[in-house]
């Protein structure tokens, strides 16, 4: 007997309630993360310059789901470490990790497209760094980057899906249990129309928050 489409939606809706969890928690984690990043990746000390490059490299150039694995297994694998109760835990670090590697290079492609005579005039008006950081230069920097955030964030909200690595009972891995026991398509487009709503409704957020900084055109 097929599952009703009430049971369906209900189960789907609560893998949607763990998928905009990964989703919060990367998003309040990874943002303020990547600033960090940034400025340690544009420390005149070579050493910590040199370690964040390496950091962004590996995190950008493998895939998001290995990750996971490693963030996941390694503390088993390489100390004995019992990893009990922590798979969201992992799952979090390994999308916050992530993203904050992309986050830290869209903040620092943003702060060097401010031209420097910014900084010189602010210093010639008494502004201290951080006044110069935040009243000036931190405005400019969030309409510049915001476009490219959007993106990542988007991406992100798809991203989620792939916690399913770790069999953790998100969205998408309730939908393959579904669709595997029904033998239906029928779970997949229900999570496709899933996604697409998440996504419409962040980016109409970005969009607003975007058009909030208009006055600076």
């Amino acid at each position: 007997m097929s599952m009703a489409w009430s049971t369906m939606l209900l189960k789907m809706g609560e893998g949607m309630l763990h998928t905009c969890a990964i989703f919060a928690l990367t998003v309040l984690f990874s943002l303020p993360l990547g600033i960090i990043v940034m400025l340690l990746r544009r420390s005149r000390f070579k050493p910590v310059q040199w370690i964040t490059k390496i950091y962004i490299a590996i995190m950008r150039g493998t895939p998001l789901m290995l990750q996971l694995l490693a963030w996941y297994f390694g503390p088993y694998y390489l100390f004995g470490a019992s990893i009990r109760g922590y798979r969201f835990t992992a799952i979090i670090i390994g999308f916050t990790m992530n993203y904050a590697a992309y986050f830290a290079e869209i903040y620092r492609g943003g702060i060097e497209a401010i031209p420097k005579g910014q900084y010189e005039a602010s210093h010639v008006l008494g502004y201290s760094k951080a006044q110069t950081f935040f009243k000036i230069i931190l405005p400019q920097l969030i309409k510049t980057i915001l476009p490219s955030i959007t993106n990542e964030v988007i991406t992100l909200v798809k991203d989620t899906s792939l916690a399913f690595a770790l069999a953790y009972n998100e969205m998408f891995s309730i939908a393959k249990q579904i669709a595997a026991k029904e033998t239906s398509f029928t779970p997949f487009i229900v999570a496709a129309v899933f996604y697409f709503v998440a996504n419409y409704v962040v980016a109409f957020v970005m969009e607003r928050i975007e058009k909030a900084f208009d006055y600076y055109k």
